[in-house]
């Protein structure tokens, strides 16, 4: 079982990268083995929509390193797609990551039954996170993947994957703690994107490695 993680944010190591890690770490606890991408370090070229992947599953950019992040999405059994969000919409790196995944969907699904998960990062709480995220989800339906959403045991703290950089309201002014305090909450919410797709690890993998239990 493999999982790969594609994380749109500019800046490699931070807070996106943080939750990322959470969800990773959870599902490499149960065994799988785990990547991650980081699209600052791609160099990938912007869709020109020349429609050449309406006809066949190929795209006319040749000279990037689109066709090895297609190809190591393809060798995936489950994929995890991560965004900061700026202004209320996935990074322009993700958009552009997006965009190019046409040729795996005009003719036909090639990502169809695999796993999928959404992660979002925003500077303030109700900033928006969930349209970041519900922009991620449609790639994942589009593409016909089956999305997992989390919902782990207690009060519930999130409608989404999403973290936020606000840990409260004191006197009408918002306290930036460290990252650690900042994130547990959401961080949570990551590691759970594993353990709330047992089942589906059940149907897809042999070895049923979702008999172990995660780490909440």
């Amino acid at each position: 079982m493999k999982i790969l993680a594609i994380n749109g944010s500019h800046r490699v190591g931070q807070n996106t990268d943080y939750l990322i890690n959470e969800a990773l770490s959870a599902a490499a606890e149960l065994g799988a083995e785990t990547e991650v991408i980081e699209l600052s370090e791609k160099n990938i070229e912007y869709c020109t929509g020349c429609n050449r992947c309406l006809f066949k599953p190929e795209c006319s950019i040749k000279d990037d390193d689109m066709e090895e992040i297609k190809q190591k999405m393809l060798e995936a059994d489950g994929i995890i797609v991560a965004s900061p969000d700026y202004f209320s919409n996935v990074s322009g790196r993700m958009k552009t990551f997006i965009d190019r995944t046409r040729p795996m969907h005009m003719v036909a699904n090639q990502l169809k039954g695999k796993v999928a998960g959404c992660i979002t990062m925003a500077g303030l709480d109700n900033c928006g996170a969930e349209p970041t995220y519900a922009a991620l989800s449609q790639f994942c339906s589009t593409h016909e993947m089956i999305q997992i959403n989390p919902r782990p045991e207690g009060p519930v703290i999130a409608s989404v994957v999403a973290g936020s950089l606000m840990a409260g309201m004191k006197d009408g002014v918002a306290p930036f703690p460290k990252i650690r305090s900042r994130l547990w909450s959401h961080a949570s919410l990551a590691s759970t994107w594993w353990s709330s797709s047992r089942n589906w690890h059940n149907a897809l993998d042999p070895l049923d490695l979702g008999r172990k239990p995660a780490k909440q």
